[in-house]
């Protein structure tokens, strides 16, 4: 999904997140780094195809889906972690490419149904260098966008541990928002807790905020609309930032998209049941965290989100540089930003 530096851990360091404190979602234990740049595993390209909305989207964005039944990665990832790129060939330093993490966008079963398939969501990045206009391609995108069933591809990975379902997700409530490519986690997790095995399926309410410029760009489109058609208890919404919404609404963000459906989603988060996944293009928490602020009674909002004293009131000053400091996310609030 997204280039992200990467510390190699041996898998024997590979434990379980330090205890919850009451009320905080328990996550379960994974595997890290069973392939290191060092001792990267081949991959197989087993599939890619679009998966925008339309042909007319501005942007190119694959589903790439890699059979990983000759690396240790098989049966041993979970969706909310990455995996690893190389991509083959030197940078102008004549240095081998850095490595680039992807989100893993299947469920735990993979692809396949066995867990040897993995998938992501690929954005191929277009652009001009500033200075000459030129045209600059993103190395590790246009790479995984261009590769063909039946290529070899070096993988790293998994990573990361925090971005993850509960052991137990029966126990709460769910809101994801991802923008662009940020749906990538969260297809897999929806996967996973709509037609997932046992420990996996919930029958807990789930809704997925989905935000894009334009109706054309929305990503896994037809099979989430499926899947809410099929699962009562899980809730699509999209929210279109350029043109009017499918009801003829005025262009909304997620935010705004979150502030339009609060009668529908005020409660699970006052009651302190619901769980926060935020995935996306940086700067989208800010407004999520704003437009929380605006809705929930103080008490309620400090489930989520601690607010220093000195800006609590202020909402209308935030700004994204106080996320951390100033504006410190909870336990039960999950980001994924770049």
């Amino acid at each position: 999904m997204t280039d992200r530096p990467q510390t190699p851990v041996s898998p024997d360091q590979s434990r379980p997140p330090r205890a919850p404190k009451p009320g905080e979602p328990v996550l379960p234990a994974v595997e890290l780094n069973l392939h290191s740049p060092i001792d990267a595993g081949i991959g197989t390209v087993f599939s890619t195809h679009r998966c925008t909305a339309s042909t007319k989207a501005a942007g190119f964005v694959r589903h790439v889906a890699i059979d990983v039944s000759s690396t240790r990665l098989a049966g041993r990832f979970r969706p909310g972690q990455s995996f690893g790129v190389l991509p083959p060939g030197v940078d102008e330093k004549g240095r081998p490419h850095a490595l680039r993490l992807y989100s893993i966008a299947s469920p735990s079963r993979g692809e396949d149904g066995q867990s040897k398939v993995l998938s992501t969501t690929v954005k191929r990045l277009i652009d001009e260098h500033h200075e000459d206009h030129s045209l600059f391609l993103g190395v590790a995108s246009n790479y995984l966008c261009s590769l063909k069933p039946g290529d070899q591809v070096r993988i790293t990975g998994p990573a990361g541990k925090r971005f993850l379902i509960p052991a137990a997700p029966d126990e709460h409530e769910y809101l994801f928002i991802a923008t662009g490519t940020g749906i990538a986690p969260f297809r897999g997790m929806i996967l996973d807790m709509l037609e997932g095995g046992p420990g996996l399926r919930s029958g807990a309410p789930i809704t997925l905020i989905m935000g894009s410029p334009y109706a054309t760009d929305l990503l896994y489109h037809k099979e989430l609309q499926d899947l809410a058609a099929h699962h009562p208890n899980f809730r699509y919404l999209t929210a279109l930032s350029r043109e009017r919404q499918a009801d003829g609404g005025a262009p909304m963000y997620v935010q705004d998209r979150l502030a339009h459906d609060r009668e529908r989603l005020t409660p699970g988060l006052v009651a302190g049941k619901t769980l926060i996944y935020v995935c996306g293009i940086a700067g989208m928490e800010l407004g999520v965290f704003q437009t929380l602020a605006r809705l929930l009674p103080e008490g309620a909002l400090d489930g989520y989100l601690a607010v220093d004293a000195e800006h609590r009131g202020k909402v209308d000053g935030w700004d994204r540089k106080m996320v951390h400091r100033q504006l410190k996310p909870s336990r039960r609030v999950f980001l994924e930003v770049y």
